[in-house]
């Protein structure tokens, strides 16, 4: 009786050793450790100016974060400019974790000559993502660069592996110092920046390039570019002479894989496209021009770089690829609705990501923020709902936690689906209802093409288009496969909604990723509270919290004499991926286990 009792608790146990690599790879991550020195840099000269540029461990475009998904990221940052600074990493969640979301409302700047470590994990996520510096306008003197986020080894890639990856970082560049700029931002209207530059250099061929980017390729090879508009103010399209490309993926969503002869990248927004190398043996133009501008091809505000094939003796040549018309907003439209989510693919995680999808939510609530542009008291600024957001000397999550907010904001002060009757600066924090479904309206009332993003999300883009919204263009709506991301456009004089469902407690910004929108007020804050204190549902402050504003650091306590201690044995020395694994591993065996003899 014993022995055949015995023989299924034998079966189990087996059962369980031959599943723990499984679980081991499934839980895996590493930690990544960076450290960040930044510094203005007067000597690079992207567009032959005497001008500061950014530079991170000497690098314009900064370094490269490529993590996989779950990867833990240390980045030390020492901050060596005359300004305070903030990193954000644009399209990252930060799952529970919105103290390391590197904005003014999330955190307390880094002091000039002062460091700080922000720690965050790449949290059920793959895609293409970049970072910048968040505050003081100091992404119009560079500082940004690329996020990759590569799936595990687990999860199936729709697509076969390419050749190689290219980071392709395209963003519009000012002719004058950033400090410049910023100060006159406020009083007048500034010029908008008037280059356009790909991976930090000038257009080929222009009579001021003494370098230009150029991409290696193979005759016959597939290669995936991870293309982010990293600008201030320009849209752009691109595309690459005689060459079609097919996109696969947008800021964390694979898409059904669409052909295109050219692509419109609006600010804060990434995509990946794969490009063959299918043509004779030659160097091909690479284009990115602006949208809703009358630059020629030989203008300053067409970056251009080369496709070169490495057996290729042959220069670029003829004329410039021809895109869409840049005013053509429909072209814009269409090509933006034709972009559907992959619903069978794999993500970050094994199952579809159609599994998740909104085909049959209830709409909680509705947000319909207005974005304009007004004086008050004599300066030029943007506004939501009528209302430019007045950032407080004390980060709204520190106010959150240590106050409730009070002395620091008023939740709901001002309405998230109403303008207010006259222009006002104010600090908008708006509650969101915590696992309730909620729908964004952003309305665009200026002339030009605005971008929103979210903080701490991906969002359902479900529908765009002209004129003013209304409740009858919910049944225009694509709840079948919107695409999940994290920046929308929405055109002059447009609308665009979004779906989102605000399960990351947090304060999360929602802001125009038009550098001067955003610097001048076109931004609030969402506050989603879940009461439960449990940090499995938020994180609580890390042990490096810095404080400023009403919530200054305590007064240092003397430390007491103590003979230091022994150094422990190298034994004791790990990684921190290695106790990861070995604790699911441990963990695992010993639920298994426990199964098997009960």
């Amino acid at each position: 009786m014993a022995a055949s009792s015995a023989s299924p608790q034998l079966k189990l146990v087996t059962c369980a050793i031959l599943l723990l690599p499984l679980f081991v790879t499934t839980v895996t991550s590493d930690d990544i450790f960076l450290d960040w020195h930044v510094s203005a840099d007067f000597n690079l000269k992207p567009v032959s100016i005497d001008q500061p540029v950014i530079t991170i461990n000497g690098m314009f475009p900064g370094p490269l974060i490529n993590a996989t998904t779950n990867d833990v990221v240390h980045v030390n940052v020492y901050n060596n400019l005359d300004d305070p600074l903030l990193f954000t990493w644009n399209g990252i969640q930060q799952r529970l974790d919105s103290w390391q979301d590197g904005v003014s409302g999330s955190n307390c700047p880094i002091q000039p000559g002062k460091n700080w470590t922000y720690v965050f994990q790449t949290k059920d996520q793959i895609g293409t993502f970049s970072y910048f510096p968040s505050i003081n306008f100091l992404k119009a003197g560079g500082g940004f660069g690329p996020i990759r986020v590569n799936n595990r080894a687990v999860i199936s890639v729709p697509f076969p592996k390419p050749e190689a990856e290219y980071d392709v970082l395209i963003g519009d560049w000012y002719s004058s110092s950033y400090k410049d700029i910023r100060s006159r931002l406020d009083m007048r209207d500034v010029l908008p920046p008037g280059w356009m530059l790909i991976n930090g250099k000038r257009p080929y061929m222009h009579n001021l390039s003494q370098s230009y980017e150029t991409f290696n390729v193979t005759p016959g090879k597939t290669y995936l570019l991870r293309i982010s508009n990293v600008g201030t103010a320009w849209s752009f399209n691109f595309r690459i002479q005689n060459h079609q490309m097919v996109l696969v993926e947008t800021e964390g969503s694979y898409v059904n894989q669409i052909p295109l002869e050219s692509l419109d990248v609006h600010v804060g927004q990434s995509y990946s496209v794969l490009v063959t190398a299918n043509q004779y043996a030659a160097d091909y133009y690479i284009v990115a021009s602006p949208k809703m501008s009358d630059a020629t091809n030989n203008s300053t505000l067409v970056g251009v770089a080369v496709l070169h094939y490495n057996n290729s003796t042959s220069p670029a040549n003829g004329s410039l690829p021809c895109g869409p018309y840049p005013y053509d907003l429909q072209f814009s439209i269409n090509q933006a609705k034709s972009i559907r989510w992959n619903l069978t693919a794999g993500a970050a995680r094994p199952n579809p990501q159609g599994t998740f999808n909104v085909s049959n939510v209830t709409i909680s609530e509705t947000f319909i923020l207005q974005a304009s542009k007004a004086t008050i008291n004599g300066s030029s600024r943007y506004t939501v709902n009528n209302v430019s957001y007045l950032t407080p000397d004390t980060p709204l999550k520190l106010a959150d936690y240590f106050s409730n907010g009070t002395g620091v904001y008023e939740l709901d002060a001002y309405s998230k689906n109403t303008s207010n009757v006259n222009a006002v600066r104010g600090v908008f924090v708006a509650s969101a209802l915590h696992k309730g479904w909620t729908e964004i309206v952003l309305h665009n009332n200026l002339y030009i093409i605005d971008s929103w993003h979210l903080d701490g999300y991906s969002f359902f883009v479900v529908g765009m288009g002209y004129g003013e919204w209304n409740p009858g263009l919910r049944s225009t709506y694509n709840l079948y496969d919107p695409v999940a991301r994290s920046t929308v456009q929405v055109y002059p004089g447009g609308w665009s909604a979004v779906y989102v469902y605000p399960d990351n407690p947090g304060m999360w910004n929602l802001r125009s990723q038009n550098l001067e929108s955003w610097y001048l007020g076109e931004e609030l804050y969402v506050r989603v509270y879940d009461a439960d204190p449990d940090p499995a549902k938020e994180k609580p402050p890390p042990p490096n919290l810095l404080r400023c504003g009403k919530f200054q650091p305590p007064a240092p306590i003397p430390a007491p004499s103590v003979s230091p201690a022994p150094n422990p044995p190298s034994s004791m020395a790990h990684n921190s991926h290695t106790t990861r694994s070995v604790i699911a591993v441990f963990t695992t065996a010993l639920s298994f286990l426990y199964f098997a003899l009960h």
